[in-house]
């Protein structure tokens, strides 16, 4: 079976295995108060350079609805994009918190932009709703964005400096989404690097679950306004692994030898194969991606001569009665076999 309907089907990287196994029998203080959490957080700081506050916490469910429940107060809600990971896909783990999610839609008809927020549209809705001075509605006090989004696509570094812009005029943090930043640093198309989030975003955080780590994601506060008592929260909340080591481990493992960015460089360069393939097919696309999430629409007959090739790939969006639009991911763990061998049966279908 050749795997493609997720970017964390494989466990993690070499390296990151070597160390565990290495370390295995070491005894250390528990709740990341290890040397290696220690390490891990220098090194980030380092990448992003500025003194960034960073948590280690164990996954990006956790993640998102921990940051969000301490920045928000009982009566505010976040918006996001319409695709935003925090409303299609965490079981409304915010909600069940106590926030509401507030889905804003840019008011075009491109579908790769519900998973975006333009800063335009953000300027808008928030002016209009502080003009109103509605106190019958959830007042929105933090943005959620992902770079890359949950389409594949990326924003400009123009583009997060006028979201950041319309955050600061409202006074609300604007918290990013790296589930899978890696992906998106290594594109030929991404201008924005960790200095830039350390610089225009008040928290985001680097993910590792889908960027060659066994588990876990850190989080890095730029803005202390926000990470009052944000241990506590954590805990409360239930994301402190008590081996903390374990993650500590794994990002200090990642921030050596520039392995985050190195390691998930050939998923970008996989993911622009798969692309070609499709396209040298004339298959079109749903959205125009340029990171490891490729969205090929796909006639039913299609799909089923994959399948019989042992091709897994997830179902995206159903077009019409005999076309969906399919998702297929490359990873840090993709091999150059599977992408030939995904090559010659796209020729054949």
């Amino acid at each position: 079976m050749f795997r493609f309907e997720n970017d964390y089907a494989e466990g993690c990287i070499k390296e990151i295995l070597d160390e565990l196994v290495k370390t295995n029998y070491e005894q250390s203080p528990g709740y990341r108060a290890d040397k290696y959490c220690e390490s891990a957080e220098v090194k980030i700081q380092k990448a992003c350079k500025k003194d960034v506050d960073v948590h280690f916490l164990v996954g990006g469910t956790q993640a998102n609805m921990i940051v969000l429940d301490a920045i928000l107060r009982p009566h505010q809600g976040v918006v996001s994009p319409i695709l935003g990971h925090i409303n299609v896909h965490e079981v409304g783990a915010i909600e069940g918190r106590g926030h509401k999610v507030i889905t804003l839609s840019n008011n075009d008809d491109k579908l790769d932009n519900e998973s975006k927020i333009s800063s335009s549209a953000l300027d808008g809705y928030l002016s209009d709703f502080f003009e109103k001075d509605d106190w019958h509605k959830v007042q929105p006090a933090a943005v959620y964005i992902s770079h890359p989004t949950e389409r594949g696509a990326l924003y400009t570094r123009e583009e997060l400096i006028n979201i950041k812009k319309v955050c600061d005029k409202f006074e609300m943090p604007l918290f990013l989404d790296g589930a899978r930043l890696a992906y998106a640093l290594s594109s030929d198309e991404n201008d924005i690097t960790l200095e830039d989030l350390a610089k225009y975003t008040d928290v985001f955080y680097i993910g590792g679950t889908k960027c060659g780590a066994m588990f876990g994601e850190a989080v890095c506060f730029t803005n202390n306004k926000y990470n009052k008592d944000f241990k506590c929260i954590s805990k409360h909340n239930g994301g402190v692994l008590a081996k903390g080591r374990m993650l500590g481990i794994q990002f200090d493992t990642l921030f050596t030898d520039n392995n985050y960015i190195n390691k998930c460089k050939k998923a970008y360069d996989y993911a622009m194969r798969i692309k070609k393939a499709f396209e040298d097919k004339g298959i079109e696309f749903l959205v125009e991606s340029y990171t490891n999430q490729q969205f090929p629409i796909l006639t039913k007959d299609q799909q089923e001569k994959l399948r019989e090739k042992n091709i897994s790939f997830n179902i995206e969006l159903d077009i019409d009665e005999d076309k969906s639009a399919t998702r297929f991911c490359s990873s840090w763990a993709t091999t150059e076999e599977s992408i030939e061998f995904l090559e010659d049966a796209i020729g054949g279908m």
